[in-house]
């Protein structure tokens, strides 16, 4: 009988695709309102045209007012997707977006925002559990140490009708690594990509490099149009939404792509709004502003949660927050103070305090314990003021005078300023508990409140004691792209510079790690990396963060990804 009615309304078709719903903020064609459309939806409307049950507005899937077999053919043509889903418009709030005046996936970090619009795609990508999956690509053949082939998904479109296809690829990495380019110095691990055929590209790298497919999931190197004429200001990619147009610093909107390679499309529009007060976002949300809102204020999750049409969602991230650390700088060169510090930091308290037991979990290394890379063996630092004290000394910093206050072997008090910005809503009144728990013992901190620039510029100069900062520690999957950039002092890497850490036995180990293609064997390279890092302390983990999203209850498949590269997908819509 089914299959029947599937033919059935196939034949009907021609007729009933003149009639093309607008959008709307009801799901049309959700016969039985259980916010999705499927084949009981098909026998809710057969039952309502036999009188057996009441009608709903929502049967009404072609919106002519009548409920009847064109109905049925409506929805059954939407599950064969041969029909467009009726998923509504999103109004989504977002933290930031794209800077300087360009929509270029490899200008930058602004891949990572137009990754998150739904523009682009790369060949490779993590899903929502953090496992390495094809996108674009189907797999990918390691000829040998040095050489890799990577096979392309067939029959992909860009928006503009072009093919996607291994010229495409060539095309999409060789302007990364063009030396214009100010991230080029990423992919100096490529020494050349060429094609092999229409559907397969060979890349050889100029060494042995074991996270040469992961380094394929930054969204700098997203996919884009050869023949797109300005990617700055007009995006052509591959992804499940086209660009449609954008204020820079205020929204992008979006479409979505009909022809998308991965399936029906759900939403039919999209407007990204970009607001930096958390604030600001959580009232949006609530007054109907907006469908959704990343970076909730931990304050409103219980007042958001308490309204019956709002919701939040909250998944462990891959993002530290953590501080850089002067090691050049004294007292901080010496290891037992930065090690004092560290055991004087009431992690726990900071996630209950600052991030209202919500936010974040506290850390023991540079990553959580949801990445398969991490060091189950550290121990980290557990708050002990007793053992603080002690370091502290050893390194010839005591309260010489009882005055509450810590003086170094100068006679001089042990002061610290500490550095952080206030874009991320869980920067200051965390680092304002840290200030408290170091005073706790002694040691008199001053909060220095600024612009990352400000920050950024104490840091090359030296000027600065410790900064409290925020990274996503493996976006591409793989702990080689946290732990050359933070720790490698033979890499070149800025934030190397900013710690002035040496260590030439890390340096060692990540670079056996970084070219040893057993798994196992190199995941223990990495573990004595970064037991050797937690112990000398150039960077203090405080907690990983918790992303918490507040949205409407009407939103339906919305996912967080741990890296959060990934933020509108093929499987979003409004359900009612």
């Amino acid at each position: 009988m089914k299959i029947t009615a599937i033919l059935t309304g196939i034949a009907m078709s021609l007729l009933l695709l003149v009639s093309i719903p607008s959008v709307s903020a009801e799901l049309f064609g959700d016969a039985n309102e259980d916010t999705e459309i499927n084949m009981q939806d098909v026998t809710k409307v057969e039952r309502m045209i036999l009188e057996f049950d009441p009608e709903t507005t929502s049967a009404d899937a072609n919106k002519d007012t009548n409920i009847n077999m064109q109905d049925v053919t409506y929805i059954e043509l939407i599950i064969l997707e041969r029909y467009p889903f009726p998923g509504g418009s999103l109004d989504a709030v977002m933290i930031f977006g794209p800077k300087d005046n360009t929509l270029d996936p490899a200008y930058k970090w602004t891949g990572w925002y137009v990754r998150k619009a739904g523009i682009y795609e790369t060949l490779f990508k993590y899903n929502g559990e953090m496992e390495l999956t094809p996108e674009l690509a189907t797999g990918h053949t390691q000829v040998s140490d040095t050489v890799w082939d990577i096979h392309l998904r067939e029959g992909v479109k860009f928006h503009d009708g072009n093919p996607l296809n291994a010229d495409a690829v060539v095309y999409s990495i060789g302007r990364v690594m063009d030396e214009s380019n100010s991230r080029s110095s990423e992919y100096e691990h490529i020494a050349s990509i060429t094609t092999v055929d229409d559907y397969t590209v060979r890349i050889t790298t100029t060494d042995p490099y074991a996270p040469m497919i992961a380094s394929l999931t930054d969204p700098l190197v997203s996919m884009v149009s050869p023949d797109a004429t300005d990617l700055a200001s007009d995006p052509v990619g591959t992804g499940p939404f086209m660009y449609d147009h954008n204020e820079f610093g205020a929204s992008l909107s979006l479409v979505r792509n009909p022809d998308y390679w991965g399936g029906g499309v759900k939403l039919e529009d999209v407007t990204l709004t970009y607001v930096s007060d958390s604030t600001t976002r959580a009232a949006m949300l609530e007054s109907g502003d907006a469908d959704m809102a990343r970076g909730i204020p931990y304050p409103q999750v219980s007042t958001i949660e308490g309204d019956l049409d709002l919701d939040v969602v909250s998944k462990e991230t891959m993002r530290a927050y953590f501080m850089f650390v002067n090691t050049e700088k004294a007292p901080l060169d010496d290891v037992r103070v930065r090690q004092a510090i560290n055991y004087a930091i009431n992690r726990d308290e900071v996630v209950d305090v600052a991030l209202e037991g919500v936010g974040g979990v506290s850390s023991k290394g540079v990553f959580p314990s949801i990445f398969p890379w991490t060091n189950d063996e550290l121990a980290g630092y557990p708050h002990d003021q007793a053992t603080a004290l002690s370091l502290l000394a050893d390194a010839g910093i005591t309260d010489s005078d009882n005055d509450g206050v810590l003086e170094l072997s100068t006679g001089e008090d042990f002061s610290l300023n500490i550095m952080t910005y206030t874009s991320r809503a869980a920067m200051q009144p965390s680092v304002e508990v840290i200030a408290s728990q170091l005073e706790d013992i002694g040691i008199d901190v001053t909060i220095e409140l600024t612009g990352s620039s400000a920050i950024k510029a104490a840091m090359v100069d030296g000027t600065y004691d410790m900064a409290f900062y925020s990274y996503g520690v493996a976006p591409s999957g793989d702990p080689d792209y946290y732990l050359t950039a933070h720790f490698d002092s033979t890499a070149g890497y800025k934030e190397n510079g900013w710690t002035r850490y040496l260590n030439a036995e890390v340096d060692s180990l990540l670079a056996s790690a970084r070219m040893e293609m057993d798994l196992d064997t190199r995941k223990d390279y990495y573990d004595q990396a970064t037991e050797v890092i937690v112990e000398e302390s150039p960077e203090m983990f405080i907690f990983h963060e918790k992303e918490l999203v507040g949205y409407n209850t009407k939103v339906i498949g919305y996912e967080i990804y741990p890296n959060e590269i990934t933020f509108l997908t093929k499987n979003m819509y409004i359900g009612r």
